[in-house]
């Protein structure tokens, strides 16, 4: 690889799972596969040592698992954002996963253009969700309300109106970016969108957001 490409680290304790998604991706030229694991705390030594853009990883491996490596990679290597791909949608498996401060969410029926897609969104900040995964999650966190918007949910969807990132809202807002992404999934479920843009429109439409 000439290493102008994403770098990335994939973890998978399942190994022909594992070397599966590398040959998918290994004629890819703008992703470098840098480095291969088969569990979370061998993840971490290869996110502290070639400094990925994106670790892809599994939500149930041995020693660390998906959960606590997304954590740990999270607190400690802020610039790898993590992307769960797992064979596992239940509802208690993707609230973990994007608690714990995944960028995004797919599942391992994923096809290539799709995965290199999420992967290249991933690296720029923006939630990526299976459409499966999505719907549960709104289907899980929709309630009807009479004022679906919270004071600090107003507070990210104006700094998502102005363009900012996740990251850009989390310091605007003085908090963590993956509380960040809980208030925009929180968000697409009040309002029963699927994406940012959508979400500031509905929310104006409804009056629930008011812009110069």
């Amino acid at each position: 690889m000439s290493g102008r490409g994403l770098r990335i680290v994939v973890v998978d304790d399942h190994t022909v799972m594992r070397a599966g998604v590398v040959a998918l991706l290994a004629a890819e030229d703008s992703i470098e596969i840098v480095g291969e694991a088969g569990d979370g705390r061998a993840a971490l030594e290869l996110v502290e040592r070639y400094d990925p853009d994106v670790a892809l990883v599994d939500l149930r491996m041995p020693v660390l698992d998906g959960v606590a490596t997304t954590t740990e990679i999270v607190a400690r290597y802020p610039r790898t954002r993590v992307l769960i791909l797992t064979t596992y949608d239940t509802d208690t498996d993707i609230e973990r996963g994007v608690e714990a401060g995944a960028i995004g969410y797919l599942l391992k029926d994923t096809t290539r253009e799709q995965l290199v897609d999420a992967i290249h969104a991933a690296a720029r900040g923006e939630t990526v969700l299976a459409p499966r995964v999505a719907e549960k999650l709104v289907a899980r966190m929709r309630r009807p309300v009479q004022d679906p918007l919270t004071d600090r949910e107003t507070d990210v969807l104006n700094a998502v109106a102005d363009g900012l990132t996740n990251a850009e809202i989390g310091r605007r807002l003085v908090i963590a970016e993956a509380t960040v992404k809980t208030h925009l999934l929180r968000l697409f479920a009040k309002l029963d969108v699927n994406d940012r843009t959508r979400a500031v429109v509905v929310a104006m439409e409804r009056g629930f957001l008011r812009r110069p």
